[in-house]
């Protein structure tokens, strides 16, 4: 067998444009070839054997999203391990969580190939260890990994021409992740509800369906596509709004239900088809769950601090790995009841927390099904509607939104522009938005108005974007300021001004 020379994925992600970004490695699905995706595969593995987590023939658990590029990353994400001496398993079309747990429960390591919520032309991979997800120093520590490529496994394309493996398939991560949520909440929690599951092309929608009929639900199947759909349950499509609000109308619904694309973001609608922003669904999660301590993203909405339910919040920069290293570090330190959400409504459980009807073993990655059950749970358990859980909260309400077809190079340079020089930010914000008390460069520039209202401004990590979020207390407000937001940064790329 005769090799390429030997890359580094530093070089790769240079050569590909596939990079690794908040979660995992993403690219364009045209730009991820086999080759490339093999590579990653075989540094993650090379990295694994490192650190005494993987070793010959160990398992490797593989699993998948419904996006048309995926079960050919999947092969040769399995060719790829097969030639490092692993097993592969197959574990089936779950959610991103459900992958997760099984690699944790069996002490394997896994690889969820999916997009997570971007469109389908881009697909992307996340790398678990047999603990849980990479964090940064993992993938530091992959990414110079030197990785020699044997040259008759592909064409001159990139394209696999290796047989292809054969990994065992097995349902087990299925059947753990319902039983986790079955064990949990009551038998009869939803008993008399009904619930509309929006499927899409969420991979957990089956999951889904599963466990709202378990749970005692008539579950009312609504908007599923063999098409891929990108819901974002953190900039909500006008789409998706407008579709929630006209299936409210008719038949009727007590709560609708969804997820992103490999179901670890939850979305949830009350009655009206009115859509819940996702940091607001994770302070709703982790006070059903019991939780103490939380850590969240700079991003969230200020509602975690000024409800007084949790002895105490952490704020991090954005992504999971962030928040579960703040995880990691509360545990340290004594902490009981750790949790963490993002402001996409994907939560994470770090302490064993204890259910009316069992225990909740931790899971520190990102879930869509639990803030889901936990909101139902928390609103229908002490028969009361979604909109008035809701209503209990402090009166501060976030909206975002991105200008795309904005990379990081033109964006990342300006807002460091901006965060050396007050003055500008002045210049650009006040007459739009008053004076400014505060700025905090967590991640990417968050600016607090005297007024009591933010502006946060930063990069996507996955795709070209400026993503921009704003808060403010009535939802008019946070979008009418989103959108004056969006109007001035974009500027930035049609003229280049500040």
């Amino acid at each position: 067998m005769s090799n390429e020379p030997p890359i580094t994925i530093d070089e790769l992600m240079q050569s590909s444009g596939v990079k690794f970004g908040t979660s995992g490695a993403r690219g364009l699905a045209e730009a991820m070839t086999d080759r490339v995706c093999y590579a990653y595969t075989a540094a993650f593995v090379q990295y694994l054997k490192t650190q005494g987590q993987a070793a010959e023939d160990s398992a490797l658990a593989l699993a998948g999203d419904l996006r048309p590029s995926t079960p050919r990353i999947l092969a040769a994400c399995a060719r790829a391990a097969a030639d490092q001496g692993l097993r592969p398993i197959f574990c089936g079309q779950i959610p991103t969580p459900a992958l997760a747990l099984f690699g944790i429960e069996e002490g394997i390591p896994s690889l969820m190939i999916t997009g997570s919520h971007i469109p389908d032309d881009r697909n992307g991979i996340k790398f678990y260890k047999p603990a849980g997800e990479i964090l940064k120093p993992d993938e530091q520590a992959i990414r110079t990994q030197r990785v020699q490529l044997p040259a008759d496994r592909f064409d001159a394309a990139g394209r696999l021409t290796a047989p292809p493996v054969a990994p065992l398939h097995d349902d087990t991560a299925f059947v753990l992740y319902l039983a986790r949520f079955g064990a949990y909440f009551s038998s009869n929690l939803l008993r008399g509800r009904r619930i509309a599951l929006y499927g899409h092309s969420s991979v957990a929608r089956e999951t889904l369906a599963a466990l709202l009929a378990e749970l005692g639900a008539e579950v009312l199947p609504l908007g599923y596509s063999e098409r891929f759909i990108p819901v974002d349950t953190e900039a909500i499509r006008p789409e998706d709004v407008e579709l929630a609000r006209q299936w409210a109308r008719d038949p009727g619904f007590d709560a609708i239900v969804s997820t992103d694309g490999d179901g670890d973001r939850p979305l949830i609608g009350d009655a009206a088809g009115h859509w819940l922003r996702g940091d607001i669904v994770g302070v709703l999660c982790a006070r059903e769950l019991g939780a103490r301590t939380l850590a969240t993203p700079v991003s969230s909405n200020t509602v975690a601090e000024r409800c007084g339910w949790f002895e105490r919040v952490i704020r991090t920069r954005i992504g999971s790995p962030y928040v579960i290293a703040a995880m990691q570090e509360a545990l340290a330190q004594g902490a009981e009841g750790v949790a963490g959400y993002e402001a996409n409504g994907g939560f994470l459980t770090a302490s064993v927390l204890a259910g009316r009807c069992d225990t909740l073993s931790p899971l520190p990655t990102r879930d869509a099904v639990l803030p889901i059950l936990a909101v139902l749970s928390a609103a229908f358990g002490r028969d009361r509607t979604i909109a008035e859980l809701v209503a209990e909260l402090p009166a501060r309400y976030t909206y975002s939104d991105r200008l795309k077809g904005f990379p990081a190079e033109i964006s990342g340079p300006r807002i460091a522009e901006l965060e050396a020089d007050p003055a500008a930010v002045d210049r650009l914000f006040e007459a739009r938005f008053g004076p400014v008390a505060a700025l905090d460069a967590t991640d990417g520039l968050r600016i607090t108005f005297k007024s009591g209202e933010i502006a946060h401004i930063r990069p996507s990590g996955n795709a070209p974007e400026l993503r921009c979020y704003n808060e403010a207390e009535t939802p008019e407000r946070a979008q009418q300021m989103n959108a004056i937001c969006l109007q001035t940064l974009g500027l930035w790329r049609t003229r280049g001004e500040l």
